[in-house]
């Protein structure tokens, strides 16, 4: 091996035996001592031989090589191996060396034969420890392998040496396994102490290689965690320095991220599933091949450099320093730093320190309102939140104020006073947006919506008609526009805005009241297309099923067009509105007087043609106002009913329809609700209901159950009027916490 080349000199076979006297001194000895020399006799080849063994690695004794005994004479010591008279023992054995110049006296025994005697205790330890099993041989050397620097599978003094920088570790040969190499992609740094463990007697000009082997082998201590760690190693000196921050369209702060690297960087990779069949099955020249793949690549990658040309254009890196804010940068961004990791009161601390220091700063007053608003959101605080809704008008109205930041100051600030309810304040802050930034297109759509949200339609009318004049296209001033016509009920008008809008897939566009509204003009006119929209409305999420189109809904309910009192669980209510059923026709009748006027027009927008009046008595899980007072029977048997009552998402209330009235095909706002049809007034012929593609007609004393979440239309062809009475109940599935948790419709 490789060692014993490098370091013959220093376990070298040794030299031919001593040689040994042919006389012995003093044959006149007692029988004792002639004993004694017998003894010393047949240890000599034992000790001779461990020598061999040792310094060959042979581990056994070889009788041929054994010398011959006393009375055989081997050959004589040259001069230069016996440059010290031997002494010889009472027993005529000589020693190597003399104690003294003179050469007489001396040890017993020289320095190289206790070694060697040391030597064979250690050869017997060895067998005495295989013997019992004492080490597990297999797990130590297991382990020694991990730190095998030259490659010949285990651990020795070469590699020893390498691990403590003595000598360089060699590299290995282009033939060998991928087993033996070792990883040095990533080279070790060469001054660090968690990777050297011995920097002292190491050498600081190892190679490369070196270090990366030293680096595997010797395991680095833990990392010890610290309240702040960069967010980039690449940013260890100065960890904010070269943070690039960036406004969303909701106007939070975020962090830009770095851009992607190139799927696709040479034609070296790119390979071709359709390319690869054609190769295999007819061979094409390799000149061909290559032209072909680097055609694809420079295609691949031009097409890659305009998409992130593209998205370079549309991230403006947004000004949030001024002047002052630049010379406080690291301080403001240590805060900022706090607030990202979410220790937001620690961040509201140190922002409140740097605005009551540096009070003419808009950004650290910017990084207060946020730093309160994450605080109010974190604990559901309405007082807190309106603390930052006025640190955004404070940090838009300071001197100096960026543009940018001001933007982003008071559209947060509109968010979240809507978020409150304030509509009007929101309004006014938009409007402020606008007046500031005329040209900002996303804003006036903002003010579009902040409109609609007052219920103001004509305001919000106006303001998308400004936004298509100036930006035929924009494809959510689209949507909303069509929204609007429809609306006005003005049908073929509104589908192309609401088309052409959910094509753009512009942001804000992807909305199912948008689907929903769409598929219901296309059905008013008679387009059968109406159903590609709620097809491609539901595989976008928005409805449960093609038929089944409401948008406020709690998931995994059983979902189903009609249903039987008993799948209700309703069946006490449902007996009592059939056995009470003419004391509710006749109350309902007596209010049915055209001088009350207590019926009302549906005001939904429902109506193909027809007249069609409902008489309300609870709405959203409330009386509705004193209309109980004219049918308190009726009132009065429901009342122990809170299925019915209490369901805020529904309504209890009589319904008359007079002859040549038909309802579109529509759905009911949420999938939380059953409703209850009782028949009181019902023609014979003419009356009926559709609920998906199964068409019922009611009976006078009968309820029908069914859930309108799913698609469902009316004909009142008869030649009277048809009275019922409308109970809406909780779905029977909800929870108790749900009915008492989820919002009113």
């Amino acid at each position: 091996m490789q060692r014993y080349r490098q370091y013959g000199a220093s376990y070298s076979s040794p030299s031919a035996p001593v040689e040994e006297a042919e006389a012995q001194e003093e044959e006149e000895e007692e029988e004792d001592e002639y004993a004694e020399e017998e003894v010393c006799e047949e240890e000599e080849p034992l000790v001779e031989e461990g020598v061999q063994d040792v310094v060959q690695g042979t581990g056994g004794v070889n009788k041929e090589e054994v010398p011959q005994r006393k009375e055989e004479v081997t050959p004589p010591v040259s001069e230069t191996e016996a440059k010290v008279p031997p002494v010889e023992s009472k027993n005529g054995k000589r020693t190597e060396g003399g104690g003294d110049a003179g050469g007489g006296g001396g040890p017993k025994y020289s320095m190289f034969t206790w070694f060697v005697v040391l030597a064979l205790l250690g050869v017997w330890s060895s067998v005495a420890v295989v013997y019992f099993d004492i080490v597990d041989y297999d797990s130590v050397i297991g382990k020694l392998k991990a730190y095998d620097t030259d490659g010949d599978g285990d651990f020795d003094v070469e590699d020893a040496k390498v691990l403590l920088g003595l000598r360089e570790a060699e590299k290995p040969n282009v033939g060998d396994s991928p087993e033996k190499k070792t990883d040095v992609s990533q080279p070790a740094d060469a001054t660090s102490p968690e990777t050297w463990t011995t920097e002292e007697t190491r050498s600081v000009s190892g190679s490369q290689d070196v270090e990366s082997e030293i680096q595997a082998a010797v395991p680095l201590p833990p990392l010890v965690e610290e309240d702040f760690v960069p967010d980039d190693p690449r940013d260890s000196t100065h960890p904010y320095e070269d943070d690039v921050i960036t406004i969303d369209t909701m106007g939070v702060l975020l962090e830009e991220t770095l851009p992607e690297e190139s799927v696709v960087t040479s034609g070296q990779y790119l390979t071709s599933s359709k390319l690869s069949q054609e190769a295999a099955e007819k061979p094409e020249p390799e000149s061909e091949k290559l032209k072909e793949t680097e055609s694809i690549t420079e295609e691949t990658a031009e097409k890659q450099t305009q998409d992130k040309l593209q998205e370079k254009a549309k991230k403006k890196k947004p000004k949030l320093l001024n002047k002052f804010d630049k010379t406080i940068k690291a301080e403001i961004d240590a805060a900022e730093k706090l607030r990202k990791k979410g220790k937001v009161e620690e961040a509201l601390r140190v922002f409140e320190a740097l605005v009551q220091q540096y009070p003419q700063s808009p950004r650290a007053r910017y990084g207060k309102a946020q730093a309160e608003d994450d605080v109010a959101e974190k604990l559901r605080s309405n007082d807190m939140l309106q603390r930052a809704i006025n640190s955004y008008r404070e940090a838009a109205e300071l001197p100096d104020v960026t543009p940018d930041l001001l933007r982003a100051a008071l559209k947060r600030r509109a968010e979240r006073q809507q978020f409150l309810g304030r509509m009007r304040g929101s309004l006014a802050t938009l409007e402020k947006l606008v007046q500031i930034f005329p040209d900002d297109v996303s804003l006036k759509n903002d003010l579009g919506v902040s409109h609609l949200l007052l219920g103001d339609n004509k305001g919000a009318k106006k303001v998308y008609e400004e936004v298509l004049e100036a930006a035929p296209g924009n494809g959510f001033a689209k949507v909303h526009y069509g929204f609007i016509l429809k609306s006005e009920n003005k049908i073929a008008e509104s589908i192309p805005y609401l088309k052409e809008g959910l094509e753009s897939g512009e942001p804000g566009t992807d909305d199912g009241r948008f689907y929903f509204h769409l598929g219901d003009a296309l059905q008013r006119v008679g387009d059968d297309s109406a159903y590609h929209w709620y097809e491609l409305g539901h595989r976008r999420g928005h409805f449960a099923s093609v038929w089944q189109r409401s948008l406020y809904n709690v998931n995994g309910l059983k979902a189903q067009p009609w249903w039987t009192p008993t799948e209700t669980g309703y069946t006490d209510l449902v007996k009592t509105l059939e056995r009470n059923w003419r004391t509710i026709r006749d109350e309902a009748l007596a209010v049915m007087d055209q001088n009350t006027g207590l019926f009302v027009p549906e005001e939904e927008n429902l109506r193909e043609k027809g007249e069609w009046g409902q008489y309300t008595l609870w709405q959203q899980g409330r009386k509705d106002g004193n209309s109980c007072q004219g049918v308190q029977k009726t009132c009065s048997l429901l009342e122990r009913y809170t299925e019915a009552t209490g369901c805020k998402r529904g309504q209890i209330k009589f319904s008359v329809m007079q002859p040549g009235t038909h309802v579109w095909p529509h759905t009911g706002p949420t999938n939380c609700r059953l409703r209850m049809h009782l028949g009181l007034v019902i023609p014979k012929h003419g009356c009926r209901i559709r609920c998906t593609n199964q068409t019922r007609e009611w009976e006078e004393g009968k309820v029908l159950i069914f859930d309108d979440s799913f698609e469902h239309e009316v004909w009142q062809d008869a030649d009277s009027y048809r009275l019922i009475f409308i109970v809406d109940v909780w779905h029977p599935e909800l929870t108790k916490y749900q009915r008492q948790t989820l919002s009113a419709i």
